[in-house]
């Protein structure tokens, strides 16, 4: 009887002992501590919110009016002049989309908000036999019948939709001939869903989204943490695919398609990817302040890891400077320029998707574009 006593009591210490264990690693856990290691993560949540993601939203909303008044202008009067003219102010309004493509969670992902406005490969390369989003864009204008709301259409619209239609050879000409009332509407209608899912986004982050963001300090899978860490490594992927590595041939045998290069007709991919890269390096500092993931890194005892990002970073910066521009012609002439800069994005890449987010106790819950 006694041994059937101390049997029993020998279990229930030993679930005593392992439900004591559990708890105690949870409350050790310094990446679920709000304030971890003595930084707090509200702090920098906040000057997340505050200082740079709601101000870069309303700058997003100030380039939009301005652009849309150099349409307006453009669309006028179409000549090479007004088209140049626009040219400045479209490359200011699409580097500051670069600047807010990080920004891919909350709001901005509830209505696919980038998705919609800089769906990457530009002109989407169909099977055998089936039709360009080009071609698509076309036969809409031709009929006067388009929906830019559904989802089948995200290839047909947003910034590389306006690229083609304003800086393609002959779009001077096509804005200014007898039919052209269609492919204004088109570029007017293009325009009004970029200023609808921005106004979307940015209203409900200050209606009731900032107070989510800011309130939510652990690394689990839907924090603002793991949404961040996410979507960094997520815009690392898509330099090293469609922004550059695709267009280069890495998924296709060394199969060159310069025509998928982000703001191919513009001549902009180069400085749209060193702009995306420099709003990442941004991010992941928190503006530099002392309030951002890098410094919860090195709270965290990572300082060399800290320091090896923001290096890699200056690295790569300095990697797509020195390929020359248009990105569509240095894709021929200048392979081992772009070979030696897509070795050190994977190394950034690495960085990041491995190594800082199993510090911080992030898991990566994207799909890559390749499958690395």
């Amino acid at each position: 009887m006694m041994g059937r006593i101390n049997k029993i009591g020998i279990a229930i210490l030993s679930v005593l002992l392992i439900a004591l264990y559990i708890s105690c690693s949870k409350k050790s856990n310094p990446t679920d501590d709000p304030a971890a290691n003595g930084f707090d993560k509200t702090v920098m949540l906040t000057n997340y919110a505050d200082n740079l993601i709601v101000p870069a939203y309303e700058q997003t909303q100030q380039k939009l009016a301005l652009l849309q008044t150099a349409v307006n202008t453009f669309l006028a009067t179409p000549s090479p002049a007004t088209q140049a003219a626009l040219k400045t102010v479209f490359k200011d309004s699409y580097l500051q989309v670069e600047r807010i493509s990080v920004l891919e969670f909350g709001p901005s992902r509830n209505n696919s908000f980038i998705g919609f406005i800089n769906a990457l490969p530009a002109n989407t390369t169909k099977k055998v036999g089936e039709k360009t989003d080009l071609t698509v864009i076309e036969e809409n204008i031709a009929s006067g019948d388009w929906n830019l709301v559904q989802n089948s259409a995200i290839h047909q619209q947003g910034f590389p939709a306006l690229d083609y239609l304003f800086f393609a050879n002959d779009a001077v000409a096509k804005f200014a001939d007898a039919g052209s009332i269609n492919r204004k509407k088109y570029v007017q209608d293009v325009l009004t869903r970029i200023k609808s899912l921005l106004d979307q986004t940015l209203t409900a982050w200050k209606s009731t989204y900032r107070s989510q963001f800011i309130a939510n300090t652990k690394s689990d899978s839907g924090s603002p943490i793991s949404y961040m860490l996410n979507q960094f490594a997520y815009e690392m992927d898509m330099l090293k695919g469609p922004r550059i590595g695709w267009p280069f041939g890495t998924q296709s045998g060394g199969v060159q398609f310069p025509e998928l290069c982000e703001a191919y007709y513009s001549s902009l991919s180069l400085d749209l990817a060193i702009e995306n890269m420099n709003s990442l390096k941004n991010m992941f500092t928190g503006g530099n302040s002392g309030k951002g993931i890098s410094d919860l890194l090195a709270a965290l005892g990572n300082a060399a890891l800290k320091d090896e990002i923001l290096n890699q970073f200056n690295v790569v910066d300095a990697k797509l400077k020195a390929i020359p521009a248009p990105l569509s012609s240095a894709l021929v002439n200048n392979k081992p320029v772009i070979e030696d800069a897509n070795k050190e994005i994977q190394l950034l890449l690495r960085l990041i998707k491995t190594d800082a987010v199993s510090k911080l106790g992030v898991q990566i819950s994207y799909v890559d574009n390749d499958g690395d």
